[in-house]
């Protein structure tokens, strides 16, 4: 058994490299701009550090659970830090783009194991009643990381070289590689296990199209032939796939936890609210930068605090998950995000900015209470020897839930925007164009929000009406 001072140093460690991979994801989301002028690429082309990060998250997520089966803890660890330090030096000294981009994916391959490992590794060396305390501190990592990249990397651009962004990261994932090499010990050890080839070309094939398809929609409109075609292949590869592990002896991506009704009713839970929190992370910058002339600074300005105060309640809300269960913890979230969602679902252009950072931070309050307890309590409910395949799936469907989310958020946006432009054109004059296409956004910011109100208002109603009595018997077997 994993001693209490063994675990500490293991977690810090984890926690750690986890801060790293994620900080590193979103890092360059301000900085494309920049880049696009360093490198003379258009704005499709940037745009593949951000989607091809994506895509390699995506694809690999779905074959962690074989991973974790085959190779131990320290292996995993130790090989994913490897990857994220060879691909930041790539990224640090590239010439051209195309060097630039492979550092990104090679980067992507380190950091797309790190999440469902850490999850994997909290199920097995905590108790149960201890599990939220310690999901929470990673919750905590995974929150504070884009908090605070948009800042950072708006400071480093402004009075520094854009390869300071990945410079600065260099020291830190090296000692962080150090410390594992000398602390981490291993929670599991490498069993034989035989890859099914065929299941990882589905998967990549599948997941990659639909992730793809749902990435370009948004931009593209999905009447594009790319956003067609893309997800129809991903939707029939995916399907052969899903049948093929059904019929599977050894699946490479177990689909039998979702016969439990506690792992299915939080993963259902846990799409819409990453949908609606990844669409209000895309949404609220648009309405400002776009609809009210603020700079990305002042939006990252504004989302900052309600960030902090998300990651800062993570640890506290784990401790509360662990003492009253998971639904009050889902109704308390969810009290907090519908109103978070109707408030500004009449957005003008008087709107205040001390209104919105409230709101925010109130937003950031509700989430604080859903995120990391959403995946405990799904987790929790499945026995140890699906716990693997549990947090694999966990992941694969919040990258899918992220990217649908944004997608349609941004149709819905661009949708609107447009049918507002078009009305408010035969009110005024011709030189009031610019203030049609201000106002035009402001009002498709405000019709967005009502579809994310309306998916916490579904997310609401699950919550009421699934039952999570069974849950403690599942997890004191679980705990055997």
């Amino acid at each position: 058994m994993t001693s209490a001072m063994n675990k500490k140093v293991l977690m810090t460690v984890l926690i750690t490299g986890c801060f790293l991979s994620t900080l590193n994801q979103t890092l360059l989301n301000v900085a494309l701009s920049n880049l696009m002028e360093v490198f003379s690429v258009s704005a499709s082309s940037i745009q593949w550090l951000a989607t091809g990060f994506m895509l390699v998250n995506g694809i690999l997520v779905p074959i962690t659970a074989f991973l974790m089966k085959r190779f131990s803890t320290r292996q995993l660890f130790n090989s994913s830090m490897v990857l994220l330090f060879i691909g930041t030096i790539l990224c640090a000294v590239a010439p051209s783009f195309s060097v630039l981009l492979i550092g990104r994916m090679i980067q992507a391959a380190g950091a797309g194991i790190i999440m469902p490992l850490m999850m994997s590794i909290v199920m097995f060396i905590y108790p149960v009643e201890k599990r939220g305390s310690a999901m929470g501190f990673i919750g905590f990592a995974v929150i504070i990381a884009p908090a605070i990249a948009p800042i950072l990397a708006g400071f480093v651009i402004e009075y520094f070289s854009w390869r300071w962004l990945f410079i600065g990261l260099l020291p830190l994932v090296a000692i962080v590689i150090v410390l594992a090499l000398k602390y981490l010990v291993n929670v599991s050890e490498a069993q034989a296990a035989k890859l099914d080839l065929s299941s990882v070309i589905l998967s990549t094939i599948g997941f990659g199209f639909i992730l793809y398809g749902f990435s370009n929609a948004g931009s593209k409109g999905w009447d594009s032939a790319i956003v067609v075609i893309s997800l129809i292949v991903g939707m029939v590869v995916t399907a052969i796939f899903c049948f093929r592990q059904l019929r599977s002896d050894d699946p490479l991506l177990n689909l039998a936890v979702f016969t439990n009704k506690t792992f299915t009713m939080t993963s259902m839970i846990n799409v819409l609210v990453t949908m609606l929190m990844y669409a209000d992370m895309i949404l609220l910058p648009m309405y400002l930068q776009d609809g009210r002339g603020f700079t990305a600074l002042d939006a990252g300005l504004l989302l900052l605090p309600g960030a902090l105060v998300n990651a800062f309640m993570s640890p506290m809300t784990g401790k509360l998950y662990d003492r009253f269960g998971a639904k009050p913890m889902f109704i308390i979230g969810l009290i907090c995000v519908i109103p978070s969602m109707w408030v500004v679902t009449d957005l003008n252009e008087t709107t205040s900015f001390v209104f919105l950072m409230v709101r925010t931070i109130f937003l950031r309050i509700g989430l604080s209470f859903l995120s990391m307890p959403l995946n405990t309590a799904g987790l929790n409910a499945l026995p140890k020897q699906m716990i693997t395949h549990g947090t694999a799936l966990n992941n694969t469907v919040r990258q899918l839930a992220g990217a649908i989310g944004t997608a349609v958020v941004i149709t819905i946006f661009t949708v609107q925007t447009t049918k507002h432009a078009a009305s408010l054109s035969g009110g005024l004059p011709a030189a009031g164009i610019e203030q049609i296409k201000t106002l035009a956004a402001i009002y498709g910011s405000s019709d967005a929000y009502i579809f994310m109100t309306i998916l916490g208002v579904a997310a609401l109603g699950i919550t009421i009406f699934s039952s999570t009595r069974k849950q403690t018997s599942i997890q004191k077997i679980t705990s055997s």
